[in-house]
């Protein structure tokens, strides 16, 4: 993959689907944790129907930790795999109450230490409250960015590393996004619709 190829593409999809998303509602760090923990295998749609009655039951960490985990599971009833989200969320919000000072840590390798956070997660919630540049890789990322070329990797890991060296930096954080969007109504897992793909003419549909 060239880099004339490489910046045609990031072009197309700057045009296609924008360079900055609409985050989900919070005022506090933990929130916008937690709402990133929510997304996970779920739709944005979802969690921003979830957000607004999560946060008048649970304002703060203090309520989350102390309420039975009944009672969040309730709360997040609608999204994917709730159950597992709500014992996650009430062990991470216990870990920030009890050695973290309720603050949400500002490094991955302190991030990856909460219970449910897991890679993709910390790199999103990095980008999202501090800016902090960083390639995430989910299904879509990891099955587009390998038909187009810009990857090999077997997995998400070997792929976030080519990838950081494929794209500029100021790219990183909205490939994510970007690549989503394509992956659901275009380049989806069943089948690719390359004939109505803005990208079709310089992917090398590898896989």
């Amino acid at each position: 993959m060239t880099k004339e190829k490489t910046k045609n593409i990031l072009d197309m999809l700057d045009r296609e689907y924008g360079t900055t998303k609409e985050g989900f509602l919070h005022k506090a760090d933990w929130q916008l944790l937690t709402a990133i923990m929510l997304s996970a295998q779920s739709t944005d749609k979802q969690v921003d129907e979830t957000l607004p009655g999560l946060w008048e039951r649970f304002p703060d960490i203090e309520t989350v930790v102390r309420a039975p985990v009944e009672e969040l599971e309730d709360a997040i009833k609608s999204i994917g795999l709730y159950k597992v989200k709500a014992r996650n969320i009430k062990k991470c919000c216990e870990k920030l109450w009890k050695e973290y000072e309720k603050e949400v840590p500002e490094t991955i390798e302190e991030l990856l230490k909460l219970p449910g956070v897991g890679r993709k997660t910390a790199t999103l919630f990095l980008a999202d409250a501090y800016g902090v540049p960083g390639v995430t890789v989910d299904t879509h990322v990891f099955r587009i960015s390998k038909r187009i070329g810009w990857a090999e990797g077997k997995n998400p890991i070997q792929v976030e590393k080519e990838l950081m060296k494929a794209l500029p930096k100021e790219h990183w954080n909205r490939i994510n996004f970007q690549l989503i969007y394509h992956g659901r109504s275009i380049c989806t897992a069943r089948k690719a619709r390359c004939e109505d793909c803005i990208l079709e003419k310089w992917c090398d549909k590898r896989v």
